[in-house]
């Protein structure tokens, strides 16, 4: 597939008389032509950073959208903007497959930018005219472009088609069966089988899998109940997302990616959809402990509003070990009456007195109350689970109930 898009880039660059560069569309390099130019402008930063990196940046990729790129079903001529490294003007040929952008090629506008074209602060989607490309060109490359959308759409659509195995890995017991099922997406997969993946969870999800996700190898809906981010919880399913990686250290497009599929707002009494990442992984034989961390991920993102809304499992602190003791909801005997739904703000004034590692002045800081307020309520929550705040034992206990009960809220 790679030989391919270069190819296309190729026929691009040679229709045009200019190198090009094709990016998903979410600017993820995927192929770009030779730059055999002794023209210094041909490499300005942000073209070098993408070739380099494989990627832009957010200030990069916002500034070519409000050309409104996404939206163009032609050529868009982007002005030069030397304040942004952008020291050349852009010609963008959208990707489109179906109505629907798949991605976008890019190449220098052969005159190098004038002086007074507008800076980032001072858009324009109607720059002035350059040098360039004749119109013919410019519609045979479009044409080019169209078939590259083709070949974007059906590799993402192939991971889609893959849900069957990737399910399987997913919901299969350990043991023979498990190497079975991690045996068969291999072999669906090819040589991307052995390549760099990150497993994402997406819970919860409404209704089935999205047709295609840029930069997925497979996508399935797990069931509720069958290793999804809510155990047995009545009905629905969890989205699970196997990710394709160029480098372990480039998290961003598969963070962006993740970001684009969450469901607006939830419906009133339903919880917002949130998402986890695992950590990423080479070859599939480890994508049943990737998928374990994607899900506690998740559910920390849930559980934990200042994760935000997509959670990374390297970054949820406590939760990656709870989430492996919390199988099950919380029915330890101490803690049980505490987590009755009628001792509510009790349970929020033990958990908070607990972040502060037992100060009372800042827990009450924190809970906005007077300090004999929150002595009293500690005092209940002794009685009522029977424990001394003042034992460190039974310190850990609680905050480990309480910060447990979260994952199943």
């Amino acid at each position: 597939m790679k030989g391919d898009y270069q190819d296309l880039v190729d026929e691009i660059s040679a229709l045009l008389g200019a190198p090009a560069t094709l990016e998903n569309r979410d600017f993820r390099l995927i192929a770009f032509g030779a730059h055999d130019s002794e023209d210094d402008s041909a490499m300005d930063p942000v073209r070098t950073r993408s070739i380099l990196t494989r990627q832009s940046t957010a200030a990069v990729r916002s500034w070519f959208e409000g050309f409104g790129i996404a939206r163009a079903t032609g050529p868009v001529r982007i002005p030069a903007a030397p304040d942004a490294g952008v020291f050349r003007g852009r010609i963008c040929l959208p990707v489109r497959y179906r109505g629907i952008v798949q991605g976008y090629v890019w190449l220098l506008d052969q005159e190098p930018g004038k002086p007074g074209r507008p800076s980032p602060g001072a858009r324009s989607s109607s720059p002035a005219p350059s040098a360039g490309p004749s119109a013919a060109a410019l519609d045979a490359a479009m044409e080019v472009a169209e078939r590259i959308g083709v070949l974007l759409a059906e590799e993402a659509k192939a991971g889609a088609d893959l849900s069957r195995e990737f399910l399987a890995v997913l919901t299969a017991g350990r043991g023979w069966q498990q190497d079975m099922a991690v045996s068969a997406l291999r072999l669906a997969l090819g040589a991307g089988g052995d390549g760099l993946h990150a497993a994402v969870c997406v819970a919860p999800w409404p209704g089935e899998a999205p047709a295609s996700v840029p930069g997925a190898a497979a996508v399935c809906v797990v069931p509720r109940g069958a290793g999804g981010a809510d155990g047995a919880a009545s009905g629905g399913g969890d989205l699970a997302v196997l990710l394709r990686l160029r480098s372990p250290d480039a998290l961003d497009p598969a963070l962006t990616a993740v970001t684009r599929l969450l469901p607006g707002a939830a419906s009133p009494g339903v919880r917002p959809s949130t998402a986890g990442v695992a950590e990423p992984i080479r070859g599939l034989g480890a994508l049943p402990a990737a998928w374990e961390q994607a899900v506690a991920a998740a559910r920390a993102a849930a559980a934990q509003p200042r994760l935000g809304r997509v959670a990374r499992w390297s970054a949820i602190g406590p939760y990656r070990m709870l989430a492996a003791l919390a199988a099950d909801p919380v029915d330890d005997p101490a803690a049980r009456a505490l987590l009755d739904p009628a001792h509510r703000e009790l349970a929020r004034t033990a958990e908070v007195f607990l972040d502060c590692a037992g100060q009372a002045g800042r827990a009450a800081a924190a809970l906005g109350i007077h300090r004999q307020t929150l002595y009293y309520r500690i005092s209940r929550v002794e009685q009522l689970t029977g424990l001394d705040l003042d034992e460190g034992e039974d310190r850990l206990l609680l905050h480990m109930a309480l910060k447990t009960a979260r994952l199943h809220g």
